[in-house]
């Protein structure tokens, strides 16, 4: 599947999408790190949870799970959330 990565993660991926497979989000992550490591640690904690800055939305829906069930032709774009004050 297709997953867009924001240009603060791309000096993992070299590039703004890239090709990954996963049952699963979490699954998805894994591969993902598998092809550019360092990356997962990025978007998912030491817990195994999402990090409170990043979002990910499937076929444009946002989602928070990483048990979230994945398609082959699915497309998730990972967003980095503004902080700040």
């Amino acid at each position: 599947m297709k997953v867009l990565i924001p240009a603060a993660l791309r000096t993992y991926t070299g590039a703004a999408q890239v090709e990954a497979g996963g049952a699963t989000l979490d699954a998805l992550f894994a591969d993902l790190d598998r092809r550019h490591p360092g990356l997962r640690f990025r978007v998912v904690d030491e817990q195994g949870l999402l990090r409170p800055n990043m979002r990910l939305f499937v076929n444009g829906l946002g989602v928070r799970e990483l048990a979230h069930p994945l398609a082959p032709d699915d497309f998730v774009a990972v967003v980095l959330a503004l902080s700040g004050g």
